[in-house]
This record gives structure tokens, sequence and C-alpha cells, in this order.
């Protein structure tokens, strides 16, 4: 047995200790997760499969839909069977249901012969993981797309929410294969894609999983996109990215009322545990809120802005506040929160009487710095002082005249600054007077 370093063991209670509030968080919740054929037929599958098993061991209820159309073309290809594809979908006649039928329930018994194999009672005594199924989708026929009758290519007509909440009340794993009947009886292949978004928004789900190679959307220069809501998805020029069905799907699951969407990567191992149980994952999260909040402070924020300031008092970098001054002036505070953490806080002093205000106690956490959060609380500071009347801000800082020299500010004297605010200069600190014009433009 491998020793841990001490390293190694250090970095393992700081991810447990990251980790708890998202445990606590996603018990009890449900999540539909997309694996596409081609992730099913992988090497690092089975490691995927593992991390699904630790996501129920944890209380989430878990609906997977998988997909197969590597399986399919292969079988097709292996009959010699021709199809055509009308978008993204594939024209289904008798000849191609024939060789889709067993290509999805050879892919099925892949998913569950690996669930029986990674979370079986061998483990620590536990109990067997159970995956189930039924027919909890009803289907209905596409039908006619661009002249084309797409035949036996289904759509979801109907899903029976309460079956399937009631197999997940079980602690069970609700395995959905892309196949379904009618009421009349027929058989109909669904696109798995699109069946996933159905079930997520049918089922009212906190979190829709979709796997993909392409899991992070980057821009034209590279830049990376964690976080991006439903309008700045929209509005996005253009990026680079997953295709656009895996777009479109996750689009059309926050629209109904889906609250996240997270692109996963089907390739880096692991990518599910970093995604859900790190702030900043390592895909991207597509949601109709804003991922990072930007609000006035309330008082039950006090303990979160004492967290992210003692470390600066401790240091020097920022005079120290008791709890009770804190408490008084909460009103002037306002932070930027990220997943229910303060990343980032500042206030804003104004004195009425000479139409200027102090901007005071900007802080930003460690991981946070090259983020851009400084200067954005920064910009919601100043906007905030230019709404009471306000036509000039000031800061006293001892570390970071760059920084605020690059936001706009210039060096000023003593004397410039407001009367009273002069009589409560500390000269041992020594501070540095920055000065900034605002203007309403």
């Amino acid at each position: 047995m491998t020793q841990t370093t001490p390293q190694e063991q250090q970095s393992f209670v700081s991810f447990l200790r990251e980790a708890s509030p998202y445990l606590r968080a996603h018990r009890g919740q449900t999540f539909v997760v997309y694996l596409g054929g081609d992730l099913i037929d992988a090497p690092g599958f089975p490691l995927v499969v593992q991390d699904l098993a630790l996501l129920c061991g944890i209380g989430v209820k878990l609906v997977l839909v998988h997909g197969a159309r590597p399986q399919i073309e292969a079988r097709l290809a292996q009959a010699d069977v021709l199809t055509t594809l009308v978008g993204d979908l594939r024209v289904t006649d008798s000849a191609t249901l024939h060789e889709v039928r067993p290509a999805i329930a050879l892919v099925r018994y892949t998913v569950e012969a690996q669930f029986a194999q990674v979370a079986g009672p061998c483990q620590i005594g536990a109990p067997g993981l159970r995956v189930t199924g039924g027919n909890f989708v009803v289907a209905r026929p596409v039908g006619v797309i661009a002249g084309t009758d797409l035949q036996f290519t289904g759509e979801v007509r109907k899903v029976d929410t309460m079956g399937l909440r009631a197999q997940l009340e079980l602690s069970d794993v609700v395995l959905i294969s892309p196949l379904a009947h009618s009421p009349t009886g027929e058989l109909f292949s669904l696109n798995a894609l699109t069946l996933a978004s159905a079930l997520a928004i049918e089922l009212s789900a906190s979190k829709l999983v979709l796997y993909t190679p392409e899991a992070a959307i980057t821009d034209q220069q590279g830049v990376l996109w964690r976080q991006l809501t439903v309008p700045e998805l929209r509005a996005a020029p253009a990026f680079n990215g997953p295709p656009a069905a895996i777009l479109d799907n996750a689009l059309r699951a926050c629209r109904g009322g889906v609250e996240r969407v997270h692109l996963v990567s089907s390739v880096q191992d692991g990518a599910l545990l970093l995604e859900l149980f790190t702030r900043d994952g390592v895909g991207t999260l597509i949601s109709n809120v804003p991922f990072d909040q930007l609000r006035t402070a309330t008082i039950d924020d006090v303990g979160g802005i004492l967290a992210l300031i003692e470390p600066l008092e401790a240091a020097g970098v920022l005079v120290k506040r008791s709890r009770e001054k804190l408490e008084r002036e909460i009103g002037c505070f306002e932070i930027m929160v990220r997943d229910g953490m303060t990343v980032a806080c500042g206030a804003v002093y104004p004195y009425d009487s000479e139409r200027m205000a102090e901007l005071a106690c900007i802080a930003v956490h460690p991981d946070y710095r090259r983020g851009g959060f400084g200067a954005a609380l920064l910009v919601a500071l100043e906007r905030q002082a230019l709404a009471a009347g306000v036509s000039c801000v000031f800061v006293l800082t001892t570390q970071t005249t760059h920084w605020f020299q690059e936001q706009g500010y210039v060096r000023s004297t003593l004397e410039e600054l407001p009367i009273a605010r002069q009589a409560l200069y500390n000269a041992q600190r020594n501070s540095v007077v920055l000065v900034k014009k605002l203007s309403a433009r």
C-alpha cells in the first residue's frame, strides 16, 4: 500500500473542506445526466461510473440518459443499411429500427454491468447500487421535417414523473434508454440529448449534466467562460465549445426551469467531481441566474465579510474593524458572492456636505484577485456613490496604490479630504491619498 505524503493528505483535507457545503446542498436533489455513446465506449467510462456512484452515495437522486449513436452507426454499417440525417435526426425506417434496437440494448447492458462492477456489495459491506428502468417515457413521431418523413424517429410526448420519482425515492439509479413506445404500441427511436433535457424539465431537476469532449466554452482569444447566463450565451459573439446540439439543449433546459446546466468533460478524469464539488468547477455552467451576485450586504453577511478582511487586517493592509462596528455600518457595504461565499467586499462612506465619499475596506479573496472581481466591485461602489449625489471619491491605501491608479485614481493630499476625515487620519499608517472625479456618463 502506497503511503500518502503530507502534501497529499493536506490537499485531500482541503478538498473535503471546500466540498462540504456542496455535499449538503446536493443531498436529496435530482440530477439528470447525459452519457453519450462515445463516452460509454471510452476506456475512462468505469471511472465516470464510480463518480456517479459517489453522487448516489451522498443522496443525489440520479437519472441517467444514455446515447448510442456510434454503436448504432457501427451496426448499420455492418448490416449494410443506408440511412440519412435531417439536421441532427436520423430517418428511422423499419430496417434501421431493426438494427437500432439491439444496439441500444447492448449499450444499456454495458452501463448496467459497469454499475454492478463498481458499486456492488463488496464495497465496505454496503448494499449494491440498483439500476432500474421502465416505460417512463411515452413517445410520438417527429413527423415530416423539411419534406422528409422521419418515420420511426420520435420525440417525447409524455413523462411519467410520478413513476420516476417513486423509483428515485428508493435510492435507485434510473437509467433511461433512447427508445420509447407510443400509446398505440409503436416503438420510436429518440434523440438522447433531447430526451435528457426533456426529462430534466419534467422532473424539475436542479441540475442537468451534459458530458461532452468540449466541456468548456472559450471566446476567440481562448479566454475560458466558466459561467454563463442564458442571456449572455445568446448575446455572445463567436466562441469555441461544444456542438450546437449540446448548447441548444442546455438552453432549452434552462428555459424550462432547470436551475443549472453543467457541461462536463468526458475525457478528463474526475471532471464531474471537480465541477460539482469545487467553487469554480472545470467545465462551463449555464444558468438563468448569475453565478456571481453583486449586492448590498445585510446583517447575515457580517461573518462572510469578517472572514474575508481579517487576514488583511492581521497583515496591516486594512484597518481593523470590530464585529460591532461592522454590524452598525453593514448598509454601507457592497459584496460579491460566488456560490454562497463572499469573495469581495467594499464600503462607501459619504460626506454629504462636501459631495465626497470614501471607498474603504475593499478586499478580494486571494483565489479571485486575477478574475476582475476587484475592478467590478470598485465600479459598483463608484456607481453607488454617484447615485448618492457624490461627485468625487477617495481612498486611503498603504499597499495598493498602483492598482487604484490603474483604475483612474490620482494622488492627492490630506488637505483635499473632508475636514471630518482629516481628523481621523492615522499618521502612523501614512496612507496614500487617491481621488477620482466621478462622471454620470
